[in-house]
């Protein structure tokens, strides 16, 4: 497939731009490997289970659960202090936003802080290229997918893990970081970022810095919470606005974490 802007699409059909005379699915479209597989999974959901299948399903995938965290748990526990950046697995290397994230993971390493990605192309990659290219920490939390993701090369072979629950990869994003910055993303990036923050807001977690780096992409996002979630239908408080830091360099960045660091009298231990 082709690329627009330097953003790869999905593997998925695209979404009509004009839905007024959208006709139901055709046998022709259900060819298509994704929109079987998506059938199917909406068709199991409603299907009768007897009590042992549904008990023999379940064991399996709790024992699969605690795996993961297991592995996690172990692989990462002595990692020390690292920043988690997330982003788009879409960004082409040529993209800006990869340039940027590169920056940012190659003036972090060379702080002394290591970095933690999804593990998969675009901004990941970038975030990973960045920290091993300047012979820092470099950290891959991959998740197994139908598309887009597969693990970069920039991985420290011993520090790259891949997951299955998204949820379990998520818990292994917030517990061995101790900042997270957030370049331009779609709906995962969007996830990551606000489970960072409703961690925070709800005192789960410490106070970390969030740093989004790129005004221009983020205006109507913050626009949006400012406005219609905090002002209009007061949902957040005012204050919640203040648990991220917007910035448009790499140094403002860097920047972010180091203040942090600084007021507590911190400094990374590697």
């Amino acid at each position: 497939m082709s690329e627009v802007n330097g953003i790869k699409p999905t593997g998925l059909p695209p979404v009509p731009e004009n839905t007024e005379n959208m006709r139901p699915l055709t046998d022709v479209s259900l060819m298509n490997p994704a929109v079987m597989e998506d059938e199917a999974r909406i068709r199991e959901a409603f299907e009768n289970h007897d009590w042992a299948e549904i008990k023999s399903a379940d064991s399996w995938v709790i024992f699969k659960v605690m795996a993961e965290f297991v592995e996690g748990f172990d692989r990462l526990a002595k990692i020390g202090p690292c920043v988690s950046i997330f982003g788009s697995a879409r960004t082409s290397p040529d993209h800006p936003h990869y340039k940027m994230a590169e920056e940012i993971a190659a003036k972090l390493v060379n702080l002394g802080y290591g970095v933690i990605t999804g593990g998969g192309p675009g901004i990941m990659e970038a975030g990973n290229k960045g920290a091993k290219e300047n012979g820092g920490k470099s950290v891959g939390l991959n998740i197994k997918l139908p598309f887009e993701q597969q693990p970069n090369i920039y991985i420290d072979h011993d520090k790259s893990i891949n997951f299955d629950f998204f949820f379990v990869r998520k818990v292994m994003f917030v517990k061995y970081a101790q900042g997270f910055i957030a370049l331009p993303g779609g709906f995962g990036t969007m996830d990551e970022l606000f489970e960072s923050l409703t961690l925070i807001q709800t005192q789960k977690i410490g106070r970390f810095p969030i740093v989004l780096v790129g005004r221009s992409y983020w205006s109507g996002l913050i626009d949006w919470l400012k406005t219609t979630m905090c002002e209009d239908n007061r949902y957040i408080n005012p204050n919640d606005l203040h648990l991220f830091n917007v910035v448009d360099t790499a140094d403002e960045a860097v920047e972010v974490i180091q203040r942090f660091y600084s007021r507590y009298m911190l400094k990374p231990n590697f």
